[in-house]
């Protein structure tokens, strides 16, 4: 479908028509979405937007002309937006990998030659429908569609298993400080909580930990790489002190299957205390 001219529209249709397009904008959809369901070129929409920056819901309306002209075009909109909502920091160069006001003043500042006060970026973005939001911190390699067909078919053949054998089932996991992590708040569409894919590499301090479904948890620390002779050293840990059969469930990662963990897990007084299942695996007879 090809745009309309909002320009042939009447003075009164094209105001209603911009206000309608900025109130939907500002409730968190994106511009482009907007301007195709309105039938409105995409830098039309986006020079709307700074039309309203400049002047508020008065500046929208299509009978005014003139005034100077904004500090922010609708070109420079367009590539705020796109950038705020299609990359993250890291891409551009930062040491940071959410968007806080003062990163993005300062792409503003460089892509754009305009300097704003943290007060005006913060009103600039809730303006494009954008808001600063807690993100989930997803691994790039993860699957869902493989995690969730796991969690219907796999994990309860485990969960019987277990209760069969009278066994404790731990979740396990390894983890660290990071040199790109950062906790905090991201600024993203509204109603859509952000994603920051990583990929696991680069840990400083790490650690290895399991906890069960009752909450009983056990942890071990380790300073550098975490190698396959780590994880086994972390298995006696998770064994020790008790009598009862345990189901370790783990990730895919090379280490749970590297050849001397399936030696060491398979020998005759490991198969009567300990079995090791991940979201790839059956578990380990």
């Amino acid at each position: 479908m090809q745009p309309h001219d909002a320009r042939r529209l009447d003075h009164h249709t094209l105001t209603e028509l911009r206000t309608r397009a900025v109130h939907s904008v500002q409730e968190g959809q994106s511009p482009e979405i907007v301007a195709k369901a309105l039938g409105i070129h995409r830098v039309t929409i986006y020079g709307w937007l700074a039309r309203y920056r400049r002047g508020g819901w008065g500046a929208l309306d299509a009978q005014k002309r003139g005034g100077r002209p904004p500090k922010l075009t609708g070109k420079a909109l367009t590539w705020i937006y796109r950038t705020i909502t299609t990359k993250n920091p890291l891409q551009l160069k930062f040491p940071y990998a959410l968007w806080t006001a003062k990163i993005i003043g300062q792409v503003i500042k460089t892509r754009v030659r305009v300097t704003l006060s943290k007060a005006s970026i913060c009103r600039l973005l809730a303006q494009l429908g954008l808001s600063p939001q807690r993100p989930v911190w997803r691994a790039s390699q993860q699957k869902p569609e493989a995690v969730q067909a796991w969690l219907n078919k796999e994990y309860p053949r485990i969960q019987a298993l277990a209760r069969r054998m009278k066994a404790q089932i731990f979740f396990g996991d390894e983890a660290g400080v990071r040199s790109d992590h950062h906790a905090g708040t991201t600024w993203a569409v509204i109603g859509k909580t952000p994603v920051v894919r990583s990929t696991g590499a680069r840990f400083g301090l790490n650690i290895m930990s399991a906890v069960s479904a009752q909450g009983e948890f056990r942890f071990m620390t380790v300073h550098g790489r975490i190698a396959a002779t780590r994880f086994i050293e972390f298995i006696k840990r998770l064994i020790h002190g008790t009598d009862r059969m345990i189901f370790l469930i783990m990730d895919g990662h090379p280490i749970h299957k590297a050849k001397c963990v399936t030696k060491f897990i398979e020998t005759e007084s490991m198969k009567k205390r300990f079995r090791l299942s991940s979201c790839r695996h059956a578990l380990r007879n």
